[in-house]
């Protein structure tokens, strides 16, 4: 039985890390539904592969946003548009790295359009429609694709319709989702009696146009990263006053009472097993009741992130003593009474009456694991968590049952148990002040500043090490002579977190903190001397085609050509950077690893850098504009965009952004072509063993 759990486990496991590559991540498929003898809707399906999620039409406040998904119809006096383009509605979330809200569409897309027909006659609808598709990994940008919908003549009623109207111009106009109308569009028409008369629209003034603004998408967590926390939660579980008594008291109850020596590690196995169950199925039960799309919206929601504020602010004063927090005693007495059936039946209840009492204790612990893993937007993140945490609790009666003599060396229970639940309770506070930050970040209100958020760490992990160091007691403390070495060792390192942080109040970047703290530009003050110094171009020839791009590094934007040519004047390596405007990860990549000091003067100073935006919207010079094969068809590359989306498949057979390829002055490739990885060491390392081959081939 144990072994079929845990092959579903993994087999779950497999299922969630698999996807088959493919060119195209969004398919789309079209229906027509007829709602009057004049008028249709055209409607879009897109199924969306696991993993993936698609931009919706609503167009971000800022320019720098990711690409709306844009259906344009093609011009015709045969029909007219009605009313607005609708779409099914998407997932809403403050993202931490375009620094403003988006929307998108996970798993599936519904796009409506009603026309209204103009002609008795049959008629083909003929526009095009774009997207951008992103994984938490990589961006692609798939050419525009072409579609038809074929509608049935209709009747003499729509021809006496031309008598009042007029024909749509080629634009997308409205999106109206079930809350809310946003324009996605620069241009309108508006239609009077025999005339049209084309408006320039100015788009809505955006409500946060503050560019600072910026908000807590979470940042990419692994699973085993989930696992992990849930594990040494765990840990700091078993050592508190409510489970750390009941170890030994349970080991020898197995031990004692079983005739075989055998049979006791069997049933203490056994009995760890059902622990282990037991967290697992809370864990995948709260993934199962809110789905994957709810989890994958919950770290920037403000309610949500308000209600854990105070949970977390509840538990950690539990801690401290001010209360119990405890299950009704009758359902705990029904689940104990229960144990006494004997078998594996009881040896099951007797796990949950261990989960039950211990609640006082572990649930604060195992409720803050399963908010944070709940808040990763994994699916199987709550499971995985609880299973690292079912697994630290279990752990113990297992091995002991194993090894009763081990024992004899663990610290008797007294005052330490509390003082454990204590610095518990401090270590809640904190996790507290990073929900309410998130509500802060989504809403903008420049409460919890980084400034702020910095000090109540400060202050919190500063009490904390006095705390350890016996400067005050908490009200169930016993009280003690002298400061052990663990609690001195504690205390030490509550110290080091406090001087770490400390220079983030005048604007060091705190990497080991990214993702927690607030954004460095959510901050009160403007100047931020940690900021790199930019370095000076001094070839007059080049020096108007190039700009300072991300941490002052020089680079030439979108001109492949000149970039190549610099590169073999000054005989160095040209490393291309397939990046996009609203591209996330590229942002990340110029963030935590470009920001590095090393990599930064390699990029400055060993290799030519030029950025390829493949999302740019500007229209090629006509005579650049071609039909090419991309994509498995005949397509025309109309904008700048396009032109390096073509580049990077035609050369390097991808289209994904971030790509960074390294190539020397006859443009071949030195190493292979690198996408989105997080690590300095490695970026490093593939940089300087790029530029080692440039040298050889010299």
């Amino acid at each position: 039985m144990r072994s079929r759990i845990f092959y579903f486990l993994f087999f779950s496991l497999g299922l969630f890390f698999s996807s088959e590559a493919q060119d195209l991540h969004a398919h789309w498929t079209q229906e027509t539904k007829k709602v009057s003898d004049c008028e249709y809707d055209l409607i879009f399906k897109v199924k969306i592969d696991p993993l993936w999620h698609m931009y919706s039409q609503v167009k971000e406040k800022k320019p720098d946003g990711p690409n709306p998904t844009k259906i344009i119809f093609k011009k015709s006096a045969e029909y007219e548009l009605v009313g607005t383009t609708k779409e099914s509605k998407p997932t809403e979330e403050d993202d931490k790295v375009f620094e403003m809200k988006v929307h998108y569409f996970v798993g599936s897309a519904t796009f409506t359009t009603r026309i209204k027909l103009l002609t008795d006659k049959k008629i083909t609808v003929k526009g095009t429609y774009e997207y951008q598709i992103c994984t938490e990994e990589a961006c692609t940008f798939p050419p525009a694709e072409k579609f038809e919908f074929e509608i049935p003549a209709g009747t003499a009623a729509c021809v006496a319709a031309t008598s009042t109207t007029v024909a749509v111009t080629n634009t997308t106009t409205t999106v109206v989702t079930t809350d809310t109308a946003k324009k996605i569009d620069s241009g309108a028409v508006t239609v009077v009696k025999d005339t049209v008369t084309k408006t320039n629209v100015v788009p809505p003034a955006s409500q946060n146009d503050d560019p600072k603004a910026s908000t807590g998408k979470k940042e990419e967590v692994s699973l085993w990263s989930i696992f992990i926390k849930g594990f040494l939660g765990g840990l700091f579980a078993v050592f508190t006053p409510c489970l750390f008594p009941l170890i030994p008291m349970n080991v020898s109850f197995f031990t004692k009472r079983s005739k075989t020596r055998a049979k006791g590690i069997s049933n203490a196995s056994l009995y760890s097993f059902f622990v282990i169950l037991i967290y697992v199925a809370l864990g995948m039960g709260v993934a199962l009741a809110l789905g994957p799309d709810r989890l994958n919206s919950m770290s920037t929601n403000k309610y949500v992130n308000i209600v854990f504020f105070a949970i977390f602010l509840i538990f950690g004063i539990s801690f401290f003593g001010a209360f119990e927090i405890t299950l009704p005693s009758g359902f705990v007495n029904k689940m104990d009474s229960m144990s006494d059936r004997g078998g594996v039946v009881g040896i099951f209840f007797m796990a949950f009456t261990l989960v039950l009492v211990s609640f006082s204790c572990t649930g604060p612990i195992a409720s803050s694991l399963l908010i944070e893993a709940a808040s990763s937007g994994k699916l199987l993140g709550p499971g995985i968590g609880m299973f690292g945490f079912g697994l630290a609790l279990a752990l113990p009666f297992g091995l002991f049952a194993f090894a009763p003599s081990l024992m004899n060396s663990l610290p008797k229970s007294g005052g330490w148990l509390n003082t454990v639940k204590v610095c518990l309770g401090f270590i809640e506070l904190a996790f507290a002040m990073k929900f309410i930050s998130n509500a802060d970040l989504v809403t903008q209100s420049f409460i919890i500043t980084r400034e702020v958020f910095i000090t109540s760490w400060v202050v919190i992990f500063g009490l904390m090490g006095v705390y350890l160091l016996g400067a005050f007691k908490m009200a169930h403390d016993t009280k003690t002579e002298s400061v052990s070495i663990p609690k001195l060792l504690f205390a030490l390192f509550s110290f080091f977190i406090v001087i770490y942080i400390l220079p983030g109040l005048w604007g060091a970047p705190l990497k080991m903190l990214s993702g927690i703290l607030p954004p460095s530009d959510y901050t009160e003050s403007k100047h931020n001397p940690f900021m790199p110094p930019a370095t000076a171009v001094t070839d007059d020839t080049f020096k108007p085609y190039i700009v300072q791009g991300a941490h002052n590094i020089n680079m030439f934007k979108n001109d492949y050509e000149h970039a190549l040519a610099y590169a073999k004047k000054i005989n160095k390596p040209l490393m291309i950077d397939f990046t996009g405007h609203n591209c996330a990860n590229c942002r990340k990549t110029e963030d935590y690893i470009w920001s590095d000091e090393q990599i930064r003067k390699i990029l400055n100073e060993d290799v030519v850098l030029v950025s390829l935006y493949a999302d740019d919207d500007d229209d090629l010079p006509k005579e650049e504009q071609k039909q090419v094969q991309f994509f498995g068809r005949e397509r025309t590359l109309e904008t700048v965009g396009d032109k390096w989306k073509y580049f990077e498949f035609s050369r390097y057979n991808a289209v994904q952004q971030p790509l960074y390829v390294i190539v020397d002055v006859n443009e071949k490739t030195l190493m292979d072509p690198r996408g989105y990885e997080s690590g300095v060491e490695d970026y490093k390392k593939w940089l300087e063993e790029g530029i080692k081959k440039f040298k050889t081939k010299q």
